[in-house]
């Protein structure tokens, strides 16, 4: 038993270890992640900072929808190189399990979302002049739960639509929509982060509501990914 989870897990740390040594060695994702997060902030700042104010709880929306469309970015070239390459059938036939496949791409789009944060939130901070970085650790807490659900949601649909040809048009169109749950209890934790005192109840509420989000949706995406593929 210890050896069949053993190899399972080594399996996933060796897809892991190739996506990420192939977007390194190129960095076109990230790259593109990053520079479309920073045009977002920086085009909404223009739009809602006057006089060297920022309307009230702007910062948090814009903080959700930079990562949730550069994170589209990111999912809609999840199984790109597979598909071009033809090494979608190579993964299926290895000894592989077809969790491990998929819990290796979600893993590697939440990497490359949450390294794109190291630079939103600082610029979001002083765009905006709002508290982000008073309770870090809660904040971190926050986007790394939100993130891990738009990774996860993503990853099935970008399987789903591997061979599609309007698969980049049709992605946003199914992913938003169930993803509104997970960006309200998003958006209204972040935004009790920012309020003065803060509410540890209100704050915990949403944390476990993206929590019971989290976990329902990989299971259904670890329970449909086979058949996705394979069809």
């Amino acid at each position: 038993m210890n050896k069949l989870f053993n190899n399972r897990v080594r399996h996933v740390l060796e897809l892991i270890a190739k996506d990420l040594r192939i977007e390194f060695r190129h960095r076109e994702v990230l790259y593109t992640m990053v520079f479309f997060s920073v045009v977002v902030v920086l085009v909404f700042s223009f739009a809602f900072v006057r006089e060297g104010h920022a309307i009230d709880n702007v910062a948090v929306g814009i903080l959700w929808i930079a990562i949730l469309f550069s994170g589209t970015i990111g999912i809609s070239r999840t199984f790109d190189r597979e598909r071009q390459y033809g090494t979608m059938r190579a993964l299926l036939l290895s000894p592989a399990l077809r969790s491990a496949i998929f819990i290796s791409k979600m893993v590697s789009i939440t990497l490359f979302m949450l390294l794109t944060q190291i630079v939103v939130i600082p610029l979001i901070a002083f765009l905006f002049d709002v508290p982000l970085l008073n309770h870090l650790g809660y904040l971190l807490l926050v986007i790394f739960l939100g993130i891990l659900g738009i990774a996860t949601v993503g990853t099935v649909f970008a399987a789903m639509m591997l061979f599609s040809p309007s698969r980049e048009v049709l992605l946003p169109v199914v992913l938003y929509p169930v993803l509104i749950p997970l960006f309200i209890g998003a958006t209204k934790a972040t935004d009790t982060l920012l309020r003065n005192p803060l509410d540890i109840p209100v704050l915990y509420f949403w944390l476990k509501f993206l929590c019971v989000f989290n976990i329902v949706f990989l299971l259904i995406a670890v329970w449909s990914f086979e058949e996705l593929v394979l069809e």
